[in-house]
């Protein structure tokens, strides 16, 4: 996971670990999406509200790889899921929500 706010990653790790799960990695990452070092990725799931999906994180996904992000305005978005596979992306709409907005990188132009 990556997170934006250093205590959040820290808040997160310590969660997981309660949790036994020993198979995410947590990163504090400032303003970036994604994690470039790692990639490609399974899966990648976004928590934050964007207004459309961001390029560099469907080039961070492995063929089969699957991103699910919240896309809108800035008041309300809609739950997507993209799957990569070699013949395209499919883009699986899951139905509305709200999530606070994306920052930096692929968030809304003020």
């Amino acid at each position: 996971t990556v997170e934006i706010i250093p205590e959040l990653a820290e808040s997160a790790k310590r969660v997981l670990e309660k949790l036994g799960y020993s198979n995410v990695e947590v990163h504090s990452a400032g303003k970036t999406l994604g994690w470039l070092e790692d990639a490609p990725y399974d899966a990648i799931i976004v928590s934050a509200g964007a207004p459309s999906i961001p390029q560099i994180l469907l080039g961070q996904l492995s063929w089969g790889g699957r991103l699910v992000i919240p896309v809108g305005s800035h008041w309300q978005q809609e739950l997507m899921k993209i799957s990569k596979d070699k013949e395209g992306n499919k883009v699986e709409n899951l139905g509305a929500c709200y999530f606070v907005p994306l920052i930096g990188e692929g968030a809304w132009k003020e």
